[in-house]
């Protein structure tokens, strides 16, 4: 393994740095991004009961705040609830913006890890070919499988600019289809916290997932 590595050359430190990183924001997108610390289970539901018994308070609303991006975002809706309902809406839309950021940090270094793998292994392969070529301007070509092992180990370094980017750019791409998941129920959560503040009697029986219903039948002449 350390002879591959002192093949490549000086290319194959970055490539080997740039493989530490990515590892390491796999490991701790994975553990920001649980769905518990999230998506709370249930918080939906007990937010939507304190706004039915009016424990709106401050301290409640603070403490939603600090639970999770979900609760971030209820606890935006909840502040503004005497507002029209549109701007209720803008200023959840506004805090949603923020929380996807957040939860998409260190993404962006992910998929530049992604993009610049195999640039950074080809160019450790140029290098590697570069003087190998000159090495022979300079000695002639000698032993054919001598030549055969340079360039094998020039090729050390797009091998591994290859194995640092593929997994690089699948978690990249799994951690921001997750994320939107995510997004798609926190709005839902927080519409039916604004159709419960309405008072909406559908929405309301809606969110009371406890209970249920048997459905009405209309009858058709």
């Amino acid at each position: 393994m350390w002879e591959l590595v002192k093949a490549g050359g000086w290319p194959m430190v970055p490539l080997l740095l740039l493989g530490v990183l990515a590892l390491a924001i796999v490991l701790e997108r994975f553990w920001s991004l649980r769905r518990n610390e999230v998506l709370p289970p249930g918080l939906g539901q007990e937010v939507r009961n304190w706004a039915a018994r009016g424990k709106l308070d401050a301290s409640h609303i603070e403490s939603l705040r600090a639970n999770s991006p979900l609760g971030a975002l209820l606890a935006a809706a909840l502040e503004a609830r005497n507002r029209p309902r549109e701007q209720i809406r803008e200023r959840i839309e506004d805090t949603g913006r923020h929380l996807v950021h957040r939860m998409g940090r260190f993404l962006n270094a992910l998929g530049t890890i992604a993009s610049a793998g195999p640039l950074l292994g080809l160019l450790g392969t140029v290098v590697g070919m570069i003087q190998m070529f000159l090495g022979i301007l300079d000695h002639g070509v000698g032993d054919v499988n001598q030549l055969a092992g340079g360039i094998g180990k020039a090729l050390v370094c797009t091998a591994t600019g290859m194995i640092v980017a593929i997994p690089a750019l699948m978690f990249h791409r799994y951690f921001r289809g997750r994320i939107d998941g995510y997004v798609i129920e926190m709005e839902q959560e927080a519409g039916a916290l604004l159709d419960s503040l309405d008072g909406r009697p559908a929405v309301m029986a809606a969110a009371n997932k406890g209970q249920t219903a048997e459905p009405r039948r209309t009858a058709r002449a």
